[in-house]
């Protein structure tokens, strides 16, 4: 029998963000009974043009929603500065690479790269800064580089991104739950821990006793 829990995000999602202490507790408790948790990635924006001071102003707003309804922190300041082109697929590339490379290091990867974004004003569409936080995460600096830029991180996102659309998922973040390929939704959107977790622990009671 194998058993998985999904998490469906994009790690420049403001409400990913706001859902990280949420999935780091329910991946440690699905640690604890045997199941991986596995990040995959959805691919929340795709810009080619910079952002203007209306775009920027709106989602400002979404990210003064996220703390007000999750009390996770947000420099609004530093954030997105003129010039900022909101492309998530680097920073989803990047996730997909590292879980490639070593599953291990993958979820501290996927919090310093959120962290970066919203606390401290980084760019993480930058290929440079994404390698940096990849090497502070654990991973070689060299293999991580070369991995981000290859054609198979590039196929292996693209995969990602279409398994989810072909999924009718289109909000993070998604938490499902997968055993011997039948997914079972725990949550689509934010939903805090204690809603959450008795969902988790019937789905492994579940398992426990099949």
């Amino acid at each position: 029998m194998s058993a998985r829990l999904l998490y469906v995000m994009d790690p420049m999602c403001s409400w990913c963000w706001g859902f990280a202490p949420v999935i780091e507790a329910l991946a440690e408790r699905a640690a604890r009974a045997g199941v991986a948790a596995v990040p995959v990635v959805g691919g929340l924006r795709s810009e080619h043009q910079p952002l203007d001071p209306a775009g920027r102003v709106r989602i400002l707003g979404h990210w003064q929603a996220v703390n007000a309804a999750t009390g996770q922190l947000f420099d609004f300041n530093a954030a997105m500065p003129e010039g900022f082109v909101y492309d998530t697929e680097p920073a989803c590339r990047a996730i997909v690479a590292a879980r490639d490379l070593d599953t291990s290091p993958v979820w501290r990867f996927m919090g310093l790269v959120q962290r970066a974004f919203y606390l401290e004003g980084a760019d993480t569409t930058r290929a440079s800064v994404l390698v940096g936080l990849a090497e502070e995460a654990g991973y070689a600096r060299e293999a991580f580089a070369q991995r981000f830029d290859s054609p198979e991180a590039h196929q292996d996102t693209a995969a990602d991104f279409d398994w989810v659309r072909n999924l009718g998922i289109s909000g993070f973040p998604t938490v499902l739950a997968e055993r011997d390929g039948r997914l079972a939704l725990l949550t689509n959107g934010y939903q805090p821990l204690e809603t959450l977790l008795p969902l988790l622990d019937r789905w492994l009671d579940q398992g426990a006793h099949a």
